[in-house]
């Protein structure tokens, strides 16, 4: 019985270490944004034909498998981005927008273009992004989405939590931008 135990608690152990490292990048178990403790999620590799983009995680304030209520839990959040190869702003921004627009309807997206075009402004500052670059994209209640690109503040706080949740469905939408992705950030095997 004791051997099963230990067995087990090892098991555990290894898939806690395992959620929280892909690709090399090691995301933190638990982060805090704005007045939130929030919890990795799950983490997985974003890659387009053979090519590994970034590796990712998504922290929620509570963990589900669940991508709906993903998308409307209550309480900060955050996308955490690390590049694994060198990007210019444009690339990300316009695969940001592409994602977006496949999960939203013309109408949503017109509601929502105005916000975007600010992200993308903010982004599209950044110039190039080098492989091991951070991006962190999340929600504050307080104030809104923020994006910050290794330590640096980009642009101002985004208002409205349908943006961030817009943001969100990029990879966690109907049509995500990776099937195998989606299942890892819900923290499921694909």
């Amino acid at each position: 019985m004791k051997h099963v135990l230990l067995a087990t608690i090892a098991a555990l152990a290894f898939n806690l270490a395992a959620a929280v490292e892909v690709a090399g990048v090691k995301f933190d178990d638990k982060t805090r944004v704005g007045t939130g403790e929030l919890v990795v999620n799950g983490a997985g590799v974003r890659k387009k034909a053979i090519f590994k983009v970034y590796a990712m995680a998504l922290y929620l304030p509570a963990k589900t498998g669940d991508a709906a209520a993903a998308l409307t839990a209550r309480g900060a959040k955050r996308i955490s981005i690390v590049l694994l190869r060198d990007l210019s702003a444009k690339q990300f921004v316009d695969a940001l927008q592409e994602g977006m627009a496949s999960n939203h309807s013309d109408a949503e997206m017109g509601a929502l273009k105005d916000r975007l075009q600010q992200f993308s402004d903010a982004m599209l500052a950044t110039g190039e992004a080098k492989s091991g670059s951070s991006v962190l994209i999340d929600w504050l209640p307080e104030s809104g989405t923020r994006l910050t690109v290794n330590g640096q503040a980009k642009g101002k706080d985004i208002a409205g939590e349908d943006f961030y949740r817009a943001l969100l469905a990029i990879w966690l939408g109907n049509k995500p931008v990776q099937d195998d992705l989606k299942q890892e950030l819900l923290g499921k095997s694909p």
